[in-house]
């Protein structure tokens, strides 16, 4: 076996003797760095560096001795007969590792020298430098913790093979028992299974292009017995109550386990959801009591569990994906009660009003950005965000309520949800141009032709995504949707889940044509609960029956998520200016709502455009979404980000209260008990 620590060796020893002699002259790297005389400044002989460096040239010929050793004992144990192939093969590869591991050793003593090498050549004036010496070491060290630890598991599997070998030995000596040769029949059978479904995930991405090398914390969860002792291997076989922490403080927790035949349960996310649902039932009782909606109990109860309150929700990201099912089953209900007849009569309304208003919205926000010399960019993606509205609030003031079918006159709630679905369809529209906002944030595109060409050729990209959605619907509803609704109807009498799978599934599909389509997925639910509704109230009603359960589950998570974000020691140092700004923005779409809809609006039903303005008058929550990608794109600050996240909340808070209050002026009295 050829040892390259050898030839290393004598190839770095005449190195460590120019290192001497140099630590042996005072002016020993005086022309590269310069530092000020002062109190032990002053660089004088040091012996030990001398001693030190015939101890290392002692170490490494003990070490190339060893490596010696070591090859001749790996051919004693290839020649000798007495040993099985199994004992042979641990034997050796124990042997392998040491030499391996006092190779990898010598390796980091000399990149040490190196490290000390640049650091003396370097200028302790230049950050950028020291920086970059900082960076090569921390990717050595990153890359030694990698080689330790694919050590560590060649150890382990070497020993799984000694214990194999022993098994070996034993089995040849003794006879075995019908249930022995049963039993050692199953564990090869396990052997096999585990190589067959064991992904070696790291050894096949640590080499692939953007992945880099993190050192992190493996945080364990306290035993509930001080006294009981578990074993490393125990400890490492549950790592399902473990998590990893990197040093950007970013908290990972396990998805897949190298072992997939053992069951385990993510404990952290079963803790998070018993949290939000029991402190959810005194938070919702406690709004329903002073007549609030119970939805703000939700948000209290995420608030009280976040990070601003006890901190003991682990799973973040876990709540806010559960969370997120919550929207589409919400807008699936609201496209179930959705009626395309009603629709009809506002259309035109509903495609224009939204994009007057963010038009409005987005000069507004130029000429403010003008005058407090925001970048336009910033600008343009602060209006447009602040210009959408809540839909899954919305559709909470909208479900059960009543409005009246007299001719000529025009129902606010088709109104509402027919712009809140172009409102959905500019979202879409928003995450497409990002990028390109991106880009202009960059200076990438120097030309502004280049520039507008860009973003009619992502306008005209979304609009042939409508385009193919709507064709979509089509063929699904000529030929899908009425077969499918009555065999689900056929097989779901006496077994609701058949129902309740099938119409989820349905709604599935739909949210995923939608987003393969570069259309929001939320468009999708709502485009299923309307394809259901096309085939008539019966069918609607059952399905509601069946699915407005777990609508009402999830969109308790979903509440919850959103007071994960909310942060009111930050609200009440910026109090004044996060009300001055909250106020404002809700003023101005109120003002802006009613005003495009005085002119869109046929005179008979003007009043409408008051319930439809304060329904629109807040800020979605879908701009929380959009502001967490620009602020990882750097396209706003983090200042804007806390600004936008804090008044985006504020407005949640102060919609019921605008929506009661114009409901109760502007209704028509049949209705307004039912609305409010």
């Amino acid at each position: 076996m050829k040892v390259p620590g050898r030839s290393h060796f004598w190839m770095w020893l005449p190195f460590l003797q120019l290192l001497v002699s140099g630590a042996e002259q005072e002016g020993v790297a005086g022309p590269a760095v310069e530092l000020p005389r002062g109190r032990g400044a002053a660089v004088q002989k040091r012996p030990w560096v001398l001693d030190g460096c015939r101890r290392l040239s002692g170490l490494l010929r003990q070490k190339a001795a060893v490596l010696n050793k070591l090859e001749d004992a790996i051919r004693v144990v290839e020649r000798d007969t007495s040993l099985s192939d199994q004992e042979k093969l641990f034997r050796v590869h124990t042997l392998e590792i040491f030499q391996k591991e006092l190779n990898e050793s010598e390796n980091s003593v000399f990149q040490a020298v190196h490290g000390l090498q640049r650091a003396l050549q370097g200028d302790y004036r230049d950050v950028a430098n020291m920086k970059e010496s900082s960076r090569q070491r921390l990717e050595a060290l990153r890359e030694a913790a990698i080689k330790e630890e694919t050590e560590y598991v060649e150890l382990l599997a070497a020993e799984k093979h000694q214990v194999e070998a022993l098994k070996h030995t034993q089995h040849r000596n003794q006879s075995l028992s019908l249930l022995d040769e049963i039993l050692e029949d199953v564990r090869r059978a396990a052997d096999r299974l585990e190589l067959e479904i064991e992904e070696h995930a790291f050894d096949d991405n640590k080499s692939v292009r953007g992945v880099n090398f993190e050192a992190v914390l493996r945080v364990e969860e306290e035993e509930a017995d001080p006294q009981q002792n578990l074993s490393r291997r125990e400890v490492e076989e549950d790592l399902g109550l473990s998590m990893l922490i990197d040093s950007q403080n970013n908290q990972y927790i396990l998805t897949r386990p190298r072992d997939a035949t053992i069951p385990r349960a993510d404990h952290h996310l079963i803790k998070d959801l018993v949290s939000i649902v029991m402190l959810s039932l005194p938070c919702g009782w406690l709004c329903t009591t002073i007549g609030l909606p119970t939805m703000f109990g939700y948000i209290i109860c995420g608030v009280l569990l976040g990070p601003s309150g006890l901190n003991s929700i682990k799973s973040i990201v876990q709540v806010e994906t559960l969370g997120e099912f919550g929207v589409f089953f919400t807008l699936f209900l609201v496209g179930l009660e959705f009626s395309p007849e009603k629709l009809r009569k506002v259309w035109k309304i509903s495609l224009q009003g939204p994009c007057y208003m963010t038009l409005l919205m987005v000069a507004f926000g130029l000429v403010w950005g003008h005058l407090l010399q925001i970048r336009p960019t910033q600008s343009v993606f602060i209006s447009a965000c602040l210009s959408l509205s809540s839909t899954p609030l919305v559709s909470k003031f909208l479900v059960g309520s009543t409005r009246s079918d007299k001719e000529g006159d025009i129902d606010y709630g088709a109104l509402l949800l027919g712009m809140l679905v172009t409102q959905d369809v500019q979202l879409g529209l928003f995450i497409a141009i990002l990028p390109t906002l991106i880009q202009a944030g960059a200076g990438a595109h120097a030309s502004v032709a280049m520039e507008a060409l860009r973003l009619l050729a992502l306008v005209g990209q979304v609009l042939f995504s409508l385009a193919a959605v709507l064709l979509v619907c089509l063929l699904v509803r000529t030929y899908l949707v009425g077969p499918y609704c009555r065999k689900l109807h056929v097989e779901s009498k006496g077994n609701k889940e058949i129902l309740v799978l099938g119409v989820s599934a349905f709604t599935f599909l739909m949210l995923t044509v939608t987003e393969l389509l570069g259309v929001s997925m939320e468009l999708g639910c709502f485009l299923a609960g309307a394809l259901v509704s096309s085939q008539g109230h019966a069918a609607a009603e059952e399905v509601m029956s069946c699915v407005e359960p777990i609508r009402d589950f999830l969109a308790i998570v979903f509440f919850a998520s959103i007071g994960l974000h909310v942060f009111p020691t930050f609200v009440l140092y910026e109090l004044t200016v996060l009300l001055v700004l909250t106020l404002s923005v809700v003023v101005m779409k109120f003002v802006l709502a009613a005003l495009v809809l005085s002119l869109l609006l046929p005179k008979t039903s003007q009043y409408v455009k008051w319930i439809v303005a304060a329904g629109l008058a807040q800020v979605s929550e879908f701009a929380l979404v959009l502001g967490s990608r620009a602020r990882r794109a750097r396209v706003i600050s983090r200042e804007v980000y806390l600004l936008i996240l804090s008044v985006t909340t504020l407005s949640l808070l102060l919609a019921p209260l605008l929506w009661r209050a114009a409901v109760a002026r502007c209704a028509p009295r049949p209705e307004r008990r039912s609305s409010l």
